[in-house]
């Protein structure tokens, strides 16, 4: 259920519970996720990070999002389909905008390098890719409260969170009304 709703109704539901309900470990556990999210909401700052690109590079996210009007910060790996299912919409929206300021920075929470370097070429991913190889203990999925992947955020050229979670034609639509 937590995976549906946002961090306002995530945090309504759990505030609306028996305060006795507060030693127990889920919920603990749902309160600071619920914390998390609120730090990676729309209108928040997203929080800069660096991870290796993969040939071992260092690349920070301020770097990319300050060179852009937007750039979708696109949480995937090589081993989940629904990824791979979208990702033919990311380059097609990417290839339609890059050059009116929209670019994409892929952060894979892959484990194996292969498998990664595999599907960014088979799925002709031409935008920066980060990973550290954790797989859900990715350093950036962790601050980021990312507990299902494909997700994303589009970040403007200040680092501030301007939409969550756009997929498809929703995608398309939020780039064309902001770029065009």
């Amino acid at each position: 259920i937590q995976y549906s709703l946002d961090e306002e109704k995530l945090d309504s539901l759990v505030s609306s519970l028996d305060p006795k309900l507060d030693v127990v470990p889920g919920i603990i556990q749902l309160k600071e996720q619920i914390a998390k999210l609120k730090t990676v909401a729309v209108g928040q700052t997203a929080p800069d990070f660096t991870q290796n690109d993969p040939d071992g590079n260092p690349v920070k996210l301020s770097d990319i999002y300050s060179q852009n009007e937007i750039t979708l910060v696109d949480f995937w790996a090589g081993w989940c389909g629904p990824c791979r299912a979208e990702n033919p919409n990311v380059v097609a929206v990417f290839n339609e905008y890059k050059t009116k300021g929209f670019t994409v920075f892929g952060v894979s929470l892959d484990r194996e390098k292969s498998q990664w370097v595999k599907a960014v070429a088979d799925d002709k991913l031409a935008w920066t890719q980060v990973s550290d190889l954790s797989y859900w203990q990715n350093e950036v999925a962790q601050t980021y409260g990312i507990q299902s992947i494909p997700s994303s955020l589009l970040v403007d050229k200040n680092g501030m969170i301007v939409a969550k979670n756009k997929r498809s034609d929703d995608l398309r639509a939020f780039v064309s009304e902001t770029l065009d």
